[in-house]
């Protein structure tokens, strides 16, 4: 299924490449490449290419793109929930998944594509599983390995994959016994220049922390579960019992894992956190515009809203940007033209405010749209979309464990469509205008 798997950097470095069956040259990625330069964000970047004789698969975790070569046909959510996999993999074995940390364990690395997938196809994906399969590294294990020539795959074959519940191993045993999950909630939204709500949806996960002696029997129940729509679970969770009850039913993997995806469509109410007065105007006389943006909480159910930036695509003419900001720093990067204002806590008494002058190129044609505004947010202790946990029941082991549960809310893509002031000379004529007629 997949022929070939390439890592590339922010800069368009092939840092890392593995091939399953025969060697494809790193010609194929320059397809990937042309759509990269097109790409505003590396998000918008077409997760499927077609090229004349391969299909390329991609998916971007933190600054790499996990690239994938195929040669037939296949779903390619598949290969995308794979090549996610895969990074995930990374995180948990290596702490982070970054071009360096790769490099430090390459051997690692190649160890476990080796037996996540076979000839091509997805073998062993499960944390559990392939760290009985490949111990993870550590600075202990690396110099006895290279003093005696060993490696960390394991010699026998791990009892996971041979039971009816290959995602937790056997004989698990802790002292301190705890369940925790987080809530984490996206909003994707588009807001115009009123401020009126165009599209507004969420985007949820609730990723689990487990580690509990044994084979306990976990169930999860929701306050509200009716507002989850287009939900996807891990194996280890009863689809029957959700479908009857609306309450997962699981037998839980070891360790950190992704319990359920879920979305929260448009046809339900979407509360927006936060509300911006903004105005972007460029003239027509003077090679300058003006800006003026101002901030403030709208709907955050009593919470703060924290990690607060503004990030402005600005149009090729802007060459700089003097401007003053009552809270946080700004930043103009004049070679990617992005105008960057990190507020940081939101102070619902004193509301930031951005605004100052915008320098043109002389002799420039005025730009014909104003740019937008990509807001990016957190909100701890809330779900956006109202979901609540009611409890968590353990069933099959006799001890009480510690459990928790913990919400967060994100930006994911909330854009706000930007309005433009009128410029000066024009408003002064309209104004005359005005008092022409009411005096005569």
């Amino acid at each position: 299924m997949i022929h070939s798997l390439f890592l590339i950097n922010h800069s368009g470095d092939i840092f890392l490449e593995k091939h399953w069956k025969s060697v494809i040259s790193h010609s194929v990625c320059d397809y990937f490449f042309e759509a990269k330069e097109k790409a505003v964000d590396p998000e918008d970047v077409p997760p499927v290419l077609q090229t004349p004789h391969h299909y390329l698969i991609t998916v971007h975790r933190g600054k790499l793109f996990f690239l994938s070569v195929v040669q037939t046909e296949v779903p390619p959510l598949f290969v995308i929930e794979f090549l996610h996999r895969v990074a995930d993999t990374f995180q948990d074995y290596f702490g982070e998944c970054s071009e360096s940390v790769i490099k430090d364990n390459v051997v690692t690395v190649y160890e476990l594509l080796e037996e996540m997938l076979d000839n091509g196809f997805p073998l062993a994906t499960e944390s559990n599983v392939l760290k009985e399969l490949i111990r993870p590294p550590t600075i202990l294990r690396s110099v006895v390995n290279t003093l005696t020539g060993s490696s960390n795959v394991g010699d026998t074959l791990p009892t996971g994959q041979l039971s009816t519940i290959p995602w937790r191993r056997a004989d698990v045993k802790y002292t301190n016994n705890e369940a925790y999950f987080d809530v984490i909630e996206e909003i994707d939204a588009i807001l115009d220049k009123s401020g009126t709500t165009v599209f507004a949806e969420i985007q949820g996960v609730i990723e689990a922390s487990v580690r509990l002696t044994g084979m306990p029997d976990l169930t999860l129940s929701f306050m509200n579960p009716r507002l989850l729509d287009d939900v996807s679970f891990h194996p280890c969770v009863r689809f029957k019992r959700w479908e009857s009850e609306r309450t997962l039913s699981f037998i839980p993997p070891d360790g950190n894992f992704t319990l359920m995806n879920y979305h929260v469509s448009s046809q339900n109410p979407v509360a927006i956190p936060v509300y911006v007065k903004q105005s972007i105007s460029f003239f027509e006389s003077g090679p300058c515009g003006r800006l003026d943006i101002t901030i403030g909480p709208k709907q955050t159910m009593g919470k703060t809203v924290e990690a607060l930036m503004v990030k402005i695509h600005m149009p090729k003419a802007v060459l700089s940007a003097n401007l003053t900001a009552t809270q946080g720093n700004y930043t103009y990067d004049l070679p990617n033209k992005v105008l960057v204002w990190d507020i940081g806590k939101l102070n619902p008494q004193k509301l930031p405010n951005l605004k100052g002058i915008l320098s043109l190129q002389a002799g420039a044609p005025k730009p014909e749209d104003n740019p937008s505004l990509n807001i990016d947010l957190r909100i701890q202790q809330v779900a956006i979309s109202g979901l609540k946990v009611s409890r968590l029941e353990m069933f099959g082991e006799k001890y009480k464990p510690f459990k928790g549960v913990k919400y967060v809310t994100k930006a994911g893509k909330f854009q706000f469509k930007c309005a433009a002031l009128y410029e000066p000379f024009l408003l002064s004529f309209w104004t005359i205008l005005f008092f022409y007629f009411t005096t005569f």
